[in-house]
């Protein structure tokens, strides 16, 4: 999972004046209920800054077991965002979607990332293990629950 964020946000990063724009305002189907709160967010730097820099991030964190409850947590939200622009049709009538039916890679890659967080995957093979041992991590609890 971290590999997949990871590639598209450098192909991002390195793609020649990279935006969301396009996509936002002309490639979401018309009937996609979300279509004006999507087509809102077109042109905004933002919104490209986010996608490129958050997708590297997540990237990065989920490689090296880094916060893998944050990072995959924000990384399923990511996801169902993208699954919400894939609609065809009405909340009753999305069926089907362009890669599936209600569930397409992004519904599948948000559940996997809610699993890595559940698991606290950062804790088996990862640097939260490390993390999570040091003084200022035992003294905050609450970032254990970033952490995993």
């Amino acid at each position: 999972m971290g590999w997949i964020f990871l590639q598209a946000g450098l192909e991002k990063l390195f793609e020649d004046n990279w935006t969301a724009e396009g996509y936002l305002k002309f490639a979401i189907h018309p009937d996609n209920p979300f279509r004006d709160f999507f087509a809102d967010m077109a042109g905004n730097g933002l919104v490209d800054a986010l996608n490129i820099y958050g997708q590297i991030a997540i990237g990065l964190a989920l490689i090296l077991g880094v916060a893998v409850r944050w990072t995959a947590f924000w990384g399923a939200i990511m996801m169902i965002l993208y699954w919400l622009t894939a609609w065809q049709g009405g909340i009753g009538d999305f069926i089907p979607l362009e890669h599936g039916y209600i569930v397409d890679d992004h519904i599948v890659y948000a559940m996997l990332l809610f699993g890595l967080g559940a698991f606290g995957a950062g804790r088996v093979l990862g640097l939260d293990a490390v993390i999570e041992k040091t003084e200022f991590v035992q003294k905050q609890p609450l970032l254990k629950y970033l952490l995993g």
